[in-house]
Order: C-alpha cells, then sequence, then structure tokens
C-alpha cells in the first residue's frame, strides 16, 4: 500500500485505505472450530459434567418395608426392622419365618431411602429360601423399597462377597458406604446380602457359626436412583 504525505487529503485516503486493509483481513480470518464456541445462552449441565442425579431422600430412619425384585420374582416380601447387626441371634429368627431382616442401630444400617447403607437380609437355601435367586441379580437390576407413602428405586451396581470369618469383611459390609469404612455417605445405598451355602459346600467349605450361617455371603449392592409414589401404600395402611 502506498503511504500518502501530502497534505490533508493524502491522510485521509491513506486512513480510508488502512481502514479497508483492515475490513478485508477481518472477513477473510478463518473462525473459531464450532466444537470450540460454546452455544449462547447455555452452561454445562451437571448431568453433563458427571454429576450424580438429584435423588429425594429419606430421613433414615428404620421402618418395616416390603421388597420387590421382578428379576427373580419376589413381590412384596416384608422386610421387618430390628436392632441389631447382619445375621445376628434375632435377625436370624425373623429370617426363619421365610422373610426379611434389616438391621439398624451403632452395628446396623439405616432406614430405607437414606442416605448411607440400608441393609436386607434373608435365607437363600432354608426356611423358605425366598433369595435363592438373588446372587443371579445382573448390574442394573432394579430394586424396589415400598415404605409408607414412598417408594425407593435401586439400581445394582457391583457384587461383594463377605466373610463371617473376618471382622475387617463384616466392617466392610456393614459400612455406611459398602466396602469402604470411616468414607462419609453421600448417597443412599441397598445391600441385599444371602448366604453363599451351595458355593461353600461345592468348595468343601462346611464351617457355619452358632446361627448356622455358611462361612460366606454374597451381596448385591444397589445405589438409590430415585423415590416415587408407592402403588400399594393404600392396601399396606389397611393391613392390620
Amino acid at each position: 500500500m502506498q503511504l500518502f504525505t501530502g497534505g490533508r487529503s493524502g491522510r485521509t485516503r491513506w486512513a480510508v485505505g488502512l481502514a479497508a486493509t483492515a475490513a478485508v483481513a477481518l472477513a477473510t480470518a478463518p473462525a473459531a472450530p464450532a466444537a470450540a464456541r460454546p452455544p449462547l445462552g447455555h452452561a454445562p449441565s451437571a448431568t453433563a459434567a458427571g454429576a450424580a442425579p438429584a435423588v429425594d431422600y429419606s430421613t433414615g430412619e428404620p421402618h418395616n418395608a416390603r421388597l420387590t425384585i421382578p428379576k427373580v420374582q419376589i413381590r412384596q416380601l416384608p422386610v421387618i426392622a430390628y436392632k441389631g447387626k447382619t445375621d445376628d441371634a434375632p435377625g436370624t429368627v425373623i429370617q426363619n419365618r421365610g422373610i426379611a431382616a434389616s438391621p439398624y442401630g451403632p452395628h446396623g444400617g439405616i432406614g430405607p431411602g437414606g442416605v448411607g447403607n440400608y441393609q436386607v437380609t434373608a435365607h437363600r437355601s432354608s426356611h423358605g429360601g425366598v433369595f435363592r435367586h438373588t446372587p443371579s441379580l445382573e448390574n442394573g437390576s432394579l430394586l424396589y423399597v415400598d415404605a409408607g407413602r414412598w417408594r425407593y428405586v435401586y439400581k445394582v451396581i457391583k457384587t461383594r462377597w463377605v466373610s463371617f470369618r473376618s471382622a475387617k469383611s463384616l466392617r466392610e459390609q456393614r459400612a455406611p458406604v459398602p466396602g469402604r469404612p470411616g468414607k462419609k455417605p453421600t448417597r443412599g445405598y441397598l445391600t441385599l446380602s444371602t448366604c453363599a451355602t451351595p458355593e461353600d459346600r461345592a468348595a468343601g467349605n462346611f464351617w457355619t457359626d452358632q446361627f448356622g450361617n455358611p462361612e460366606h455371603r454374597i451381596d448385591k449392592i444397589g445405589v438409590l436412583v430415585k423415590r416415587v409414589q408407592n402403588p400399594h401404600h393404600a392396601a399396606q395402611t389397611s393391613e392390620p
């Protein structure tokens, strides 16, 4: 570009030429890739950032409940809350009735729908064997717990084996975050536990405790994914 220095008119022509050159440069500059430009008026959502979905929790107070697991044909199984720890004497008495037991208190868990570890145990190979098929549950299977007006929906996320001959293993089973003693829970969990009697016997392990429990138990760990209205609330509140 020629530089004009001849008086006022020359300076004017120089300024006009400079503006025209800048306009051409801006028009021909490459645009930023679309992926690099955030959409106007939209911020990343919590779900997109990988955060857990929002869930309505209960207070965690213990309550009797009903358990439904469609994958293994369990429907409206009574779950009785009691103060104690998994598979102790009071819990075994409840399980011997062919129903499920849920311990709470310092050595147990919480009530249905609360933040922490809701623990439910039942027999697999005796007294009706109501949990005979729970070890076959795959990740993603849904577990429905009805308590009062609410239904709490849990999703199986993993399997844990527990040894009754290991204090460390039992602490991990009963921890507020299953498998991680000492960690503060921020979500609701369900530990669905039953005996590994067939597996222990097949391996030649015939050890039992004073209540007849074999050494190992198979736990399915679920995480609370939502709370909805209990479809059986009216019928359950009218039970004698």
